[in-house]
């Protein structure tokens, strides 16, 4: 058990190595199928920069992001790497995504005219993917609409980079979804023949060659993350999360815990109020009360439970089953790390581990630990 110095708050260590690592598997796994990266959302609450120079530096040269702005920030690093914009082309956005060669994944035939008209007042083709939707109902050309976009094509000369979809259920490979939307988009390829075509996310990678087409596109799985249900996860873990503990008391049986009284001590008891909360993306789903258990933290390799709600700046642990082994004020506890993954976290609050890394903006001193294992503050 460490005592925290330095700043006053926990530390979140974030193991760019693995990152590295877990990439690299996933092209093994893809084999003759290109790897990309997707570092949207800050690489997963990650950091994008740094993440995305260790990919990089891994071999991965594809990266996806969400919006323009984040596409940007990673052409300012990354001069030479292939950017998709994954939600497609802002209106009157056009001649910005040209300059930084930004290639905006279209999905509306509004967005086809827009980046058509650009390619020709340049004279150049500029490079985008085209996003059919096959059963997400989400972003995407609808696919009544391919025999438009390839008469569109037809016409003004243009070849995108490669033909996408998105798999609904792929997380849960026995859902017969994969199958019709696998179809769905090997019968859309037969109008777009010799561009390349790209169908698989982390849990699609992972379950079958057969949706591996040209390019793979990872996310969670490079951050650690468990990608299929109901399978062991391969990838390395990434992240570590320590929190101080503030202060140790003792409360008595029958006495309540925290905002609203949600639940009452069995026991004569001794907790531990550690300094997090759902400021700092320790949600307050995860917060315990008489009749669900909600959340917990590691203590010297032993998992003790969450007490009553989860306030803004702090959470109460009873420790009371440490005997001489509880801890001190001023030690640090692990939030996630060896013993508790952002899995096991995610479960524990009723949400998935996407949520859980994606909330890590909270008033932590950062690290990163490179390829090498050296730690550096970030």
């Amino acid at each position: 058990m460490s005592v925290y110095s330095g700043q006053f708050s926990g530390r979140l260590t974030i193991d760019l190595g693995a990152i590295a690592r877990n990439w690299k598997g996933l092209d093994r796994i893809s084999a003759k199928s290109l790897t990309g990266a997707v570092v949207k959302a800050d690489a997963y609450g990650c950091g994008m920069l740094p993440v995305a120079s260790a990919l990089a530096r891994a071999g991965a040269q594809f990266f996806f992001v969400a919006t323009p702005d984040e596409g940007l920030a990673l052409r300012t690093l990354l001069p030479d790497a292939y950017i998709f914009i994954f939600n497609g082309l802002f209106p009157g956005a056009a001649k910005l995504y040209a300059e930084q060669r930004l290639m905006p994944v279209l999905s509306s035939l509004s967005m086809l005219d827009e980046w058509l008209s650009i390619s020709l007042d340049i004279g150049d083709a500029l490079p985008a993917g085209f996003h059919f939707d096959t059963g997400m109902n989400r972003m995407g050309f609808r696919l009544q609409e391919a025999s438009i976009v390839r008469s569109r094509m037809d016409n003004s000369g243009y070849q995108p980079q490669m033909i996408m979809s998105h798999m609904a259920c792929a997380d849960t490979p026995t859902h017969e979804k994969n199958a019709t939307q696998r179809a769905l988009f090997q019968s859309l390829l037969t109008q777009f023949p010799d561009i390349p075509a790209s169908l698989a996310n982390s849990a699609a990678t992972l379950s079958g060659r057969e949706n591996h087409f040209q390019m793979v596109r990872p996310g969670i799985s490079l951050y650690g993350g468990r990608a299929v249900q109901g399978r062991p996860n391969p990838m390395s873990p990434v992240i570590t999360l320590e929190m101080p503990i503030l202060q140790i008391r003792e409360a008595r049986a029958g006495e309540s815990v925290g905002y609203g009284a949600t639940q009452s001590l069995s026991r004569d008891s001794r907790l531990a109020i550690v300094g997090i909360g759902y400021a700092d993306g320790y949600l307050r789903s995860l917060s315990s009360t008489e009749g669900a258990s909600g959340g917990f933290v590691a203590i010297n390799g032993n998992v003790v439970p969450v007490v009553g709600r989860v306030s803004m700046d702090t959470i109460v642990v009873d420790i009371t089953e440490l005997g001489i082994n509880a801890p001190g004020a001023g030690e640090m506890v692990e939030i996630i790390g060896p013993n508790i993954s952002v899995d096991d976290l995610g479960e524990a609050g009723s949400t998935i581990a996407y949520e859980i890394l994606t909330s890590l903006k909270g008033r932590y001193q950062r690290f990163y630990r490179d390829e090498m294992g050296n730690l550096v503050e970030g």
